[in-house]
């Protein structure tokens, strides 16, 4: 935009007594009459002809520009003119504050001007035609700045020229007042200089407010405004009109969020009354749920369950119903079950005892169909079973429900929870037991049964003590009670140990009884207990959480069994994160030193110290400098899936660090890291009943995550982490959703897209993407590989192709060395073609649970062929025949660390070796069993080789 500053300039006096600048009447191209101010004195010599402008005001400019008309004519045409005739003639201008120059003064020849340019003509003329019109007027723009002063002075030096000035336009220019993206810009001057930028900050308009940054737009040098920077947008109940205003949204239509978005119409079973609504209210009787978004329809609680049909067994009963006829329009109908005991005669009803089971479970049921188990024989029960859905806990009335009255029959009694020792002496022990907690009618009397071997005793008691006779000093005994009624025996105890004394000096045994394990073999080692009684806590919380229901329940409030939520479900994924991460103080958190580097930044060990809590060692996951939002997003939504999970086997989070630099998650630190890298590092050194523990960890962990509908996607052995009491934690959520490639782990892209790490996927996730918990149960088959293998890469040194085509022909992997062949069935199980034929993670934990109670289970070793039969088979026992020496041999089966102790023994060759037996590994200093038996079973390989191929041992 232009702004023009017009005036007329004045004669100046020419002190150097020379002619100067004339004020003659004249004509303009189009025959107007001007005012114009001429000089050609050409026969003089010495011009220096001075003009000089009043006093012009910048009004805040700071730059100006000046437009110049004027005529000049052509010195040629002039007869006998002297060399200084000019064809040009120079602009000055002079800063200043206040007015100086005046008629009458010499300031215009003594003040220090600066020059802007010399100006030439672009045509000049040789005569005046008859009208006595100015012919060929010539027009010229100039500029100068930056100015800081008041205002300024022009002076026009003609120094040797026949001219005109016709006429002087001075401006400035600056760009308007706009409205643009929602925002006001106000009037802006340009620069200083004709390529400046001058930054002009918006302000919103009414209703609207502003996006991600700043609202600006750059005013450039000619008056014109660039390219807008951030914008605003309507605020939610308004939306855009034409561009430049935000008009409220009118009755009956709302908009809930900010943004471009036009209003709505309500939906059903809603209404808004009032001008700019953001949400449409329910209508009385229908609801919205917390997780529903405001333009889903309001909704209502469902109907009441129908024609509820129920089956005694004894002490258990099968209620099935059929759903209700009114859903009151959700998708999202569970059943809650309220189980109440009561007296034969009604008058009064109580809760259920925290031990009865309902399969799958009491409370969110989607299925119409429940199993009760372990109540009480003969006793009348109430059930509830309650339809609600995602809005019940908004309604102010009950949730319909139907109730049925059932009386168990006759059974036999429940199982004596443990027996204890009260005294021993070298041939007996007296035990002491507590009622069943379930007797279901009056006990008749007990039976012992107990065995020192095989061949047992039975031994009944009228009471809930015995003595039991006629043992051999020094010797455990297998003890095992059942109580009895009228219905029959009940089930018998687990099995206890008990010990007679060797002598009457060792007074020793008897602080140590009474001796109590789950089972007959000596050989258990530590972990089997830790394993143990994490089983036996998790199932009690368990219970705690399902069994226990508070007045809550009668009130219909939501039910819930725990599911996962993905976070990138929310609209602000920060949102997720501050529901489920707990904010950390920077000040509780200290860094000691790097451990690793992950996908968004370096990982460390630290130390946590939180008010009132003592302080631990953490691992810190931190997020690198320079991310963008889309990473700080991706980096903190593992921390929104991690806060979900509480569970022994899981990775524990302790919170994140949000509001200051770096960005950090941080977790409980797990001192032997990763499961893979571990077992290679301790390649031998475990006992398999300590290998199946740590798979029985791993399986609890993803046993829990499935029952929470979570798909891990990722379950590897470097994906568990291992702490110093040997316990398996299932860890690496943020790789869950996005699967990345990884140098140590190469992955295969689908032909849906995305990354897959090939070797621990099933084969229907390569194929379709179908990732479910079936898919992670393949995994966890190639998990427990990985762990009897001690970290061998699953499928050798097979490329990705290969493993997905051998896998289509029915390929699997062979057991690892020394594997029991329960163990190798259950990987076999785990990669059934069919998902639906995999095993749950509960089947299992409850399979590895069987084979920790009986390790002799695991004493039969799955046979491995000497000779496979097809080329994939085994590639765990090289062919010896592309082998020159030793040391090749021994890097093929990774023992190098051997090399020495063969060479330095004599055995040098292949065919010494083949001779070797385990007293000779013992003999060179191959000592863990592990390794000895690694060793032994290539060495049985190869002498089958040789027996095939004697030629080749030449």
């Amino acid at each position: 935009m232009l702004i023009q500053h017009t005036f007329w300039v004045t004669p100046a006096r020419n002190d150097l007594q020379c002619i100067s600048w004339e004020e003659v009447s004249g004509y303009d191209e189009n025959l107007n009459t001007i005012r114009t101010y001429q000089v050609c004195n050409v026969f003089e010599p010495s011009q220096n002809n001075w003009l000089l402008t009043t006093f012009i005001d910048r009004r805040g400019a700071q730059r100006i520009y000046v437009e110049i008309r004027f005529t000049v004519r052509d010195c040629s045409s002039i007869p006998n003119v002297p060399g200084s005739c000019k064809e040009t003639f120079n602009l000055y201008y002079y800063e200043t504050d206040a007015v100086i120059a005046t008629k009458g003064t010499a300031f215009w020849m003594e003040a220090p001007y600066l020059k802007v340019d010399t100006i030439a003509a672009d045509e000049s003329f040789s005569q005046v035609d008859f009208g006595g019109r100015l012919m060929k007027v010539n027009t010229e723009v100039r500029s100068f700045g930056p100015l800081s002063k008041n205002g300024f002075y022009l002076a026009f030096q003609d120094y040797g020229a026949c001219m005109s000035l016709l006429s002087v336009r001075v401006f400035y220019k600056k760009c308007p007042s706009v409205v643009q993206n929602f925002a006001i810009f106000p009037e802006t001057m340009t620069g200083a200089e004709s390529t400046s930028l001058v930054i002009a900050r918006g302000i919103c308009i009414p209703n609207s407010e502003e996006v991600d940054v700043p609202i600006k737009l750059y005013c450039n040098g000619d008056g014109e405004w660039m390219v807008p920077i951030g914008s605003c947008t309507c605020k939610a109940g308004f939306e855009p009109d034409n561009g430049n205003v935000c008009r409220a949204c009118p009755p009956g239509t709302f908009k809930s969020t900010q943004g471009p978005g036009l209003c709505l119409q309500c939906p059903p079973n809603s209404r808004s009354t009032a001008e700019a609504a953001t949400i449409c209210v329910c209508r009385n009787g229908y609801y919205r749920g917390d997780a529903d978004q405001p333009n889903e329809p309001c909704t209502s609680v469902p109907s009441s369950p129908r024609n509820v049909i129920s089956i005694v067994n004894e002490t258990s009963v099968i209620l099935e119903w059929h759903s209700p006829r009114e859903t009151g329009g959700r998708d999202d109908v569970v059943y809650n079950i309220v189980c109440k005991k009561c007296r034969a005669d009604r008058r009064s009803c109580s809760h259920c005892d925290d031990n009865v089971d309902f399969v799958p479970r009491q409370l969110g049921l989607t299925e119409t169909r429940v199993f009760i188990s372990n109540l009480w024989a003969h006793t009348l029960y109430s059930f509830e079973i309650q339809a609600v859905n995602g809005v019940s806990n908004k309604s102010p009335y009950p949730a319909q429900h139907v109730s049925i009255d059932i009386t168990t029959n006759q059974a036999a009694p429940s199982i004596v929870p443990i027996m204890h020792q009260i005294s021993s002496t070298m041939n007996s022990f007296t035990l002491s037991w507590p009622q069943p907690e379930q007797p279901n009618g009056i006990i008749l009397d007990y039976e012992l049964r107990y065995y020192e071997k095989i061949n047992s005793t039975i031994l009944r008691s009228q009471t809930n003590t015995a003595r039991v006779e006629g043992l051999r000093p020094g010797t455990v005994y297998v003890v095992q009670v059942r109580a009895r009624t009228v219905a029959g025996f009940g089930k018998y105890s687990s099995k206890m140990c008990f010990q007679t004394l060797t002598d009457g000096k060792d007074r020793r045994l008897r602080e140590q009884l009474p001796l109590i394990a789950g089972s007959a073999a000596a050989g258990v080692v530590f972990i089997v207990s830790l394993v143990a009684i994490s089983i036996v806590c998790s199932r009690k919380r368990a219970y705690t959480k399902e069994a226990v229901y508070s007045d809550k329940l009668q009130h219909y409030s939501s039910p819930g069994m725990k599911i996962y939520i993905d976070p990138f479900t929310y609209e602000d994924p920060n949102e997720a994160v501050r529901e489920f991460a707990k904010e950390i103080d920077v000040s509780t958190v200290k860094i000691e030193e790097v451990i690793g580097a992950g996908e968004f930044g370096e990982v460390y060990k630290g130390r946590l110290k939180l008010p009132g809590k003592r302080e631990i060692y953490v691992a810190i996951k931190t997020l690198k400098a320079g991310y963008v939002e889309k990473q700080r997003r991706d980096f903190l939504s593992e921390a929104s899936i991690m806060g979900q999970f509480d569970h022994p086997n899981i990775i524990r989070l302790e919170g994140v660090v949000t509001k200051s630099r770096p960005v950090m998650i941080v977790t409980e630190f797990m001192e032997n890291g990763a499961l893979d890298s571990f077992l290679r590092q301790n390649d031998g050194q475990f006992t398999v009943i300590q290998l199946v523990g740590m798979m029985r960890g791993i399986s609890a962990g993803m046993k829990y995550l499935s029952e929470m509908n979570y798909v891990h996607r990722d379950l590897a052995a470097r994906n568990i982490l291992v702490n110093s009491n040997l316990v398996c934690k299932v860890s690496d959520f943020g790789l869950s959703r996005y699967l990345q490639d990884d140098t140590s782990d190469p992955s295969y892209t689908s032909s849906l897209g995305g990354k897959i790490p090939v070797r621990w996927t099933a084969p229907e996730a390569i194929a379709y993407r179908k990732f479910t918990s079936a898919s992670d149960v393949w995994s966890y088959g190639i998990v427990m590989w990985e762990v009897m293998s001690f970290g061998e890469r699953p499928y050798w040194d097979m490329s990705n192709q290969d493993v997905i085509n051998a896998i289509e022909q029915d390929y699997r992997l062979p057991p690892p060395m020394d594997c029991p062949s329960a163990l190798h069935q259950l990987m076999l199980d785990c990669w059934q073609k069919d998902r639906n034929v995999r095993p749950r993670f509960t089947d299992i934990v409850s399979t590895l649970d069987k084979m920790i109670r009986n390790p002799t289970s695991l004493k039969a070793v799955a046979n491995i062929p000497a000779v496979p039969s097809q080329p994939l088979l085994d590639r765990s026992i090289p062919d010896f025949n592309t082998f020159s020496s030793v040391e090749d041999w021994l890097a093929a089966i990774k023992m190098s660390q051997y090399r020495d102790n063969f060479l330095n023994s004599g055995f040098t060759s292949l065919q010494l070796v083949a001779q070797m037996t385990s007293e000779d590994l013992l003999r060179i200093g191959v000592t863990l069993a592990g390794h000895q038996k690694k060793i032994l079973s290539n060495i049985q390989s190869m002498r089958v080789q040789m027996s095939q191929s004697p030629t080749t041992m030449a």
